[in-house]
């Protein structure tokens, strides 16, 4: 399990990370999320040693972490980290060789995850010459060449296509569901919400929600109704309810629970016939947006 313990850095004025804790067990796939410069990145790079807390301790399996553990671990940088000039097999059988894989072990594995992704074709091709999604996906794939326990991904489906997301999606899934310990930030919220069980929420450094997604929105005090009917003129009329879409024939209401929802459904009705009345929580986004405002 990897397990960040109080994590506090500072870099000069600036509070990066204050008391940040979160764990990621094998199997599990965790989303990591914060708004810009809420130190997601800091405390994922803590992982490899490449920023130093001031107070604090990043453990795997109970214990410090140190180099041979971190031969076992992915990365994938929000920063990319792959030679542009150099052939796509040739680099990934180099970072292969970097976690510890012998030559013939490295070679098998890159084709392998080269195939995976469709990208056999590519194999000698230089990193430079492909499109913004394949290097992403090059960059997936050097993170999970040698096979890690731990994989850490700093906004791994940004750029991607929705085929390209949806692949990176099941290649993730499938790791998790081999045991593998999955962390990774996102802006795509609706991608985490997909994915992941449970998210770790941080803002100015410190995780102001954490939980199951499911619980989380069952949580919020806001819910919303969509309702498709002949008229929706009247979903603006109701006090404590906003208005967040309409178009004509469907209004989306956003309420607290201060709305009665029957009275509700009874002025939908008395407004003519109702195809469509759903209530559901609120999406994850609006979670997080209501999470890092307070």
């Amino acid at each position: 399990m990897l397990r960040f313990d109080g994590l506090h850095k500072r870099f000069g004025d600036v509070v990066a990370l204050a008391d940040c804790s979160l764990r990621v067990a094998p199997g599990q796939m965790l989303g990591f999320l914060g708004p810009n410069g809420a130190g997601k990145t800091t405390a994922i790079r803590s992982v490899f040693g490449l920023v130093r807390p001031d107070r604090g301790e990043v453990t795997w399996h109970d214990r410090i972490i140190g180099p041979p553990d971190r031969r076992t671990f992915g990365y994938m940088p929000e920063e990319r980290g792959l030679y542009r000039k150099m052939r796509v097999r040739d680099q990934l059988i180099y970072f292969a060789q970097l976690h510890g894989l012998g030559q013939r072990e490295a070679v098998r594995s890159t084709e392998r995850w080269l195939d995976e992704f469709g990208l056999a074709d590519r194999a000698d091709s230089k990193l430079g010459d492909l499109s913004h999604g394949n290097q992403q996906r090059i960059q997936l794939i050097a993170a999970l060449v040698h096979d890690p326990v731990l994989l850490l991904l700093d906004e791994p489906f940004a750029g991607l296509d929705p085929l390209g997301a949806a692949t990176m999606a099941d290649v993730l899934q499938k790791r998790a569901a081999d045991g593998v310990a999955v962390l990774f930030s996102s802006h795509q919220l609706d991608v985490v919400e997909d994915l992941c069980e449970e998210v770790v929420i941080i803002n100015r450094g410190r995780v102001v929600l954490a939980g199951e997604v499911d619980r989380l929105r069952a949580n919020s005090p806001v819910r919303y109704v969509e309702v498709v009917g002949e008229s929706t003129e009247w979903g603006k009329a109701i006090p404590g309810a906003t208005v967040v879409a309409e178009r004509p024939g469907r209004v989306r209401l956003a309420f607290d629970e201060r709305v009665d929802l029957r009275a509700l459904a009874a002025m939908a009705a008395d407004n003519g016939s109702i195809s469509q009345f759903v209530l559901e929580p609120p999406p994850l986004s609006e979670v997080f947006a209501e999470a890092v405002r307070s």
